[in-house]
């Protein structure tokens, strides 16, 4: 089941229409629904409370009036790790791991 802090997306009719966050996920009332906190990565973004079966939030698919939906875990991208300082390459130049410098981007004086 996805966790707060997944991405998911989320499927209208078959087709992928938006992303969102899951914010907060806890328990409901009845056996099994759960109320799913989801802020919806739009422009304006939204937050929406929806009550939901575990399985709906594991994928399968459910109805929203009539309207068939489904959620789908983003899988998580490995975060690339930079390679130790032993594993430079000799006769590498000094200073090539330096960070850049950030140069402002100023408007010409007219």
């Amino acid at each position: 089941m996805a966790v707060e802090g997944d991405v998911i997306l989320i499927y209208r009719h078959e087709r992928p229409v938006l992303f969102a966050r899951v914010e907060h996920i806890e328990p409901d009332v009845k056996k099994e629904w759960y109320h799913i906190t989801l802020l919806l990565l739009t422009v304006p973004t939204q937050v929406v409370t929806w009550i939901l079966k575990d399985t709906y939030i594991n994928g399968e698919e459910f109805t929203m009036g009539g309207v068939p939906m489904r959620l789908e875990l983003v899988p998580k991208m490995p975060i690339a790790e930079e390679a130790p300082a032993a594993a430079k390459k000799p006769g590498a130049k000094k200073g090539a791991g330096k960070p850049a410098t950030v140069i402002p981007f100023k408007k010409p004086s007219a």
